[in-house]
């Protein structure tokens, strides 16, 4: 009889085990909300990979029981259907959840609630649509998108895209986490979609105000509609938030604007950048840059030679700062040491960065130099490279256009 307490008791386990279990079920349909049966509903646990699933009745019903407590991915296919990409779904102990997913439809969350409808290009915003500015739009939304500790990189197809915004979208709407509201906005920023992007990072610094990057992802996103009185508030909230902190003041460096620039706060807070971190070349330069856009004129001797001074420092912490090499030949120019400028110039083309600028700007010294045969050579390297980079932004802006529509359209249909 013993055997059969035995049994008894470890059958008893096992139920008690099962109930301490979840489950999750719903319904799958298509894009009209009709039931869809026989669609194939996967369910993968995304610590071990193991992978369960199950099949949809006549009603469009799907249920796994047992579950352990942990984050899965589910996903839908359905055939000729077609499909609904991976989501995650976190499971407690004897949890029921109930997720209704949907084949080939795309929905934001209800908040934010937007549709994208058109491309925000920084080059309409009237006089401030410079090439500076543009590339300062770009250089930010790519530093937001660094920031993710998941985001596998920026150079991706449209169709891929497409597919990770979704996801991202989706794991945002299910767990509105730090990291899922942040990927979601970087890869709307990435793509030009600003003003829903910035509806994203509003809700995350709503729901986080202590988080640094969803400051700066809202930052960027204003930046990148243009809005600079919104931008920058959040810019200085950003370096504020924890001053020792050198990535905040390394997105305000980047700005090119001058309704920023301009402002009072910011020189000062990149001046306690490089107070704080003396031997940080960045934060040399970029304090450098700071003073030297708020110079007085040509009468302000005094801020050339302070810029100088940190921009020499800087490129001796790192001899490699194409930036600062480019910006030591404008300060040189300015105070019309040609010679120096020329070399500075040289070693910005040399080391490989901010190359058609420097070119630019070596043909106009040889020039005035009296070597009109060398600054012609460089100007037409200059006008070759320039024609060059044009092309490229040109094709990235159709695939980004591109992107936007069928986001937009994904949201509409």
């Amino acid at each position: 009889m013993r055997w059969i307490f035995v049994v008894f008791c470890a059958l008893a386990a096992v139920a008690a085990a099962a109930q301490d279990r979840g489950t999750l079920e719903g319904a799958v349909r298509d894009s009209k909300g009709r039931p869809l049966a026989a669609v194939t509903v996967s369910l993968r646990m995304h610590t071990t990979g193991q992978t369960l699933t199950a099949h949809t009745d006549a009603a469009g019903a799907y249920r796994f029981t047992g579950l352990h407590a942990a984050t899965y991915l589910l996903s839908a296919e359905g055939g000729a259907s077609g499909k609904a990409a991976a989501r995650p779904v976190t499971l407690l102990d004897r949890e029921t959840k109930k997720v209704d997913l949907t084949l080939d439809q795309y929905a934001f969350s209800d908040e934010p609630n937007f549709i994208v409808a058109g491309v925000i290009d920084p080059t309409s915003h009237g006089g401030h649509g410079s090439d500076t500015v543009r590339r300062s739009t770009e250089e930010l939304a790519k530093a937001a998108a660094a920031l993710s500790e998941e985001r596998p990189g920026v150079a991706e197809k449209r169709e891929d895209a497409l597919q990770t915004a979704r996801e991202y979208g989706r794991a945002a709407e299910l767990e509105p986490s730090e990291p899922h509201l942040f990927n979601w906005g970087t890869e709307l920023l990435m793509h030009r979609a600003a003003e829903p992007a910035a509806e994203v990072f509003a809700k995350g610094h709503r729901l986080f105000p202590r988080s640094p990057r969803m400051l700066l992802g809202l930052a960027a996103a204003w930046y990148a509609q243009g809005d600079y009185a919104h931008a920058a508030q959040r810019f200085f909230e950003a370096c504020d938030l924890n001053p020792a902190d050198p990535g905040p003041y390394m997105f305000l460096g980047k700005v090119q604007s001058t309704e920023i620039t301009g402002l009072q706060g910011y020189v000062e807070r990149l001046a306690r950048f490089a107070n704080l971190h003396p031997e940080n070349p960045w934060a040399n330069y970029y304090y450098s840059v700071a003073l030297w856009k708020q110079r007085e004129g040509p009468d302000d001797s005094g801020t050339p030679t302070q810029a100088r001074a940190l921009l020499e420092k800087a490129v001796r912490l790192d001899p490699a700062m194409g930036a600062a090499y480019l910006q030591l030949g404008i300060v040189y120019s300015a105070q019309s040491d040609d010679a120096r400028a020329i070399a500075a110039y040289q070693k910005a083309i040399e080391v490989g960065t901010e190359i058609d600028e420097a070119h630019y700007r070596l043909g106009q010294a040889y020039e005035r130099t009296g070597q009109k045969d060398k600054g012609r050579q460089e100007l037409e390297t200059y006008e070759r490279m320039s024609k060059t980079v044009r092309q490229q932004i040109d094709r990235e802006r159709s695939e980004i256009q591109q992107f936007v529509f069928e986001l937009r359209d994904n949201k509409d249909h």
